[in-house]
């Protein structure tokens, strides 16, 4: 769901770890516990590996000593902000084939740019790649859908000018959920651009306040524990 998630749509070149979306049931938990251990993974971070952590929004975090991952960091949630809940975003999954692999599971693309609407810098260049890569591809023969998605999540003014005139009804359908939009009428970019600023600030806030009790909750643990994670 993270940086490996992005290589695979094309809009990233490296990672130094990967990231994992999860149902957090008893048995599924095991089946990680089971894969962790293969990898010779060690938690670096609290919270521990549980299910009633992993349902509050909590990372669980482990770094691979095997030698054929060494130094490797995988992260694991099962609750993203803003995003469904677990079993649908399972039945939106894209599946990628890779030369001697079986289909790897990864976020769709929608989900995959709502999960990375957080409060880090690197996300949101992140976001904008996603979608001008999506955009590239399919430009010259969009489904309805394809366009939607455009609308809802294009960070280039450029691209959302091309859409608004190629699909205004569509553009006038997604004013409510996305106001900046109406800025499109006025022809002028630099607004556009400016009001998708202010669209990432208040997502970054909003990131941040939803971390808030989470951090608190982290920061009690290690004091509880005297722990220096």
């Amino acid at each position: 769901m993270g940086g490996q998630a992005c290589i695979l749509y094309g809009a990233a070149e490296f990672s130094r770890d990967t990231d994992f979306a999860i149902l957090h049931s008893e048995e599924n938990l095991e089946k990680l516990k089971g894969a962790l251990g293969q990898l010779e993974a060690e938690q670096v971070f609290l919270p521990p590996l549980d299910v009633k952590f992993l349902k509050k929004g909590h990372a669980c975090h482990f770094r691979c000593r095997h030698p054929d991952a060494l130094g490797f960091r995988i992260d694991v949630m099962s609750v993203l902000r803003g995003c469904d809940p677990f079993d649908r975003l399972w039945s939106r999954r894209t599946v990628i084939d890779l030369p001697g692999l079986p289909g790897v599971p990864l976020l769709s693309l929608p989900d995959l740019v709502l999960a990375k609407k957080t409060q880090r810098d690197k996300d949101w260049p992140m976001i904008r790649r996603l979608v001008e890569r999506d955009y590239e591809r399919h430009r010259a023969s969009p489904t309805e859908e394809k366009l939607r998605f455009w609308i809802r999540e294009s960070r280039t003014p450029a691209h959302l000018f091309e859409i608004a005139r190629a699909a205004p009804v569509l553009v006038d359908q997604e004013l409510e959920s996305r106001p900046s939009l109406r800025l499109l009428k006025t022809g002028d970019p630099e607004s556009v651009e400016n009001a998708l600023f202010e669209e990432q600030a208040r997502e970054r806030a909003l990131d941040r306040e939803y971390w808030k009790p989470l951090r608190a909750e982290l920061e009690a643990m290690r004091h509880s524990r005297g722990s220096s994670f």
